[in-house]
């Protein structure tokens, strides 16, 4: 880790965005008392970390990366035996198990054994079980992960119902669009360290109003003349091509862009005209697109920033 320093506020969904190896999971064992805090102050929940983790430890749930179940154990069997761990009376229990059963829509499979779960009914049950004891702060390490779409899609109508009833969600995630579509806000991570915190939408429009990207015969030279043109924010090189981000209306200023390239000699091969998203932004803090693996391409040009 890095200087990682950011805060969560009541009732939100807060997102750390980045590649596996990113540190991501780091913060989370850190923060549920998993891994040692070495240095630093941390407050969850009024609670001091360092100084008070069994009061830390009440205040949360947690939804690991990986899947932790008794294989042998039923739905019901499991999510009445962590109330036990946290010595909950039995009355309690039993209505909170109901209760969640039904929110997750695991009622009908109450008394089957886990392992005759399929890996998304998994991880509705690890919810609800990180649910079992009414936590302020529900931290959830790539809850989706390995997941088909429509399977993912459904955990993410959990969580938002979650979030809805009052709980605190941090969430880590790779995934742009699950981090785009439930976070209040997202902070992303590379390499150990957070490069920029904000609110989807306005890390999105950071980067100008629209973005081009274009693929030319000469990729330096065509640098060099948008980034010298009215309106272009600024130009980085990619892997393969330009990304140009300009702050008017693209489809109004392609034209003249493509005017100048053609003036100075320059074929254009390849052109693509849209709308920021989290991985534009991603790739423009930290120069590399985002893979699985945290495996990306490097910029392979400048970058001719324009009025920055």
């Amino acid at each position: 880790m890095d200087g990682v320093s950011f805060h969560v506020v009541d009732g939100e969904v807060f997102s750390l965005l980045g590649p596996n190896g990113a540190g991501k999971s780091t913060v989370i064992n850190v923060l549920t008392t998993l891994l040692p805090l070495q240095e630093g102050h941390v407050t969850l929940a009024g609670c001091d970390l360092a100084t008070q983790p069994a009061c830390v430890r009440r205040s949360i749930g947690i939804v690991f990366q990986e899947v932790t179940l008794d294989r042998d154990m039923t739905c019901r069997e499991i999510l009445d035996f962590h109330g036990r761990l946290y010595r909950m009376d039995k009355r309690e229990r039993q209505s909170r198990t109901g209760e969640l059963l039904s929110l997750v829509e695991l009622d009908e499979w109450a008394d089957t054994l886990t392992k005759h779960l399929s890996g998304g009914m998994k991880r509705r049950l690890e919810i609800a079980r990180g649910l079992m004891t009414r936590p302020r702060i529900l931290f959830l390490d790539e809850p989706t992960i390995g997941l088909d779409p429509q399977t993912r899609r459904k955990i993410w109508d959990y969580i938002r119902n979650v979030n809805r009833e009052g709980t605190t969600i941090v969430l880590t995630t790779h995934y742009m669009d699950e981090a785009d579509r439930l976070s209040n806000r997202i902070s992303i991570m590379d390499r150990g360290r957070i490069i920029v915190t904000g609110e989807g939408w306005e890390l999105k429009n950071r980067l100008g109003q629209d973005l081009i990207y274009l693929e030319t015969s000469d990729d330096t030279r065509a640098g060099e003349v948008l980034s010298k043109a009215p309106g272009v924010e600024s130009v980085q090189g990619k892997a393969h091509g330009l990304l140009a981000m300009v702050r008017e209306d693209g489809t109004h200023l392609l034209p003249a862009l493509m005017a100048d390239l053609q003036g100075a000699g320059i074929r254009v091969q390849t052109v693509n005209l849209k709308k920021p998203s989290l991985e534009d932004v991603f790739l423009y803090y930290t120069g590399r697109d985002l893979r699985d693996g945290g495996v990306g391409n490097e910029k392979r040009a400048a970058i001719h920033p324009v009025g920055r």
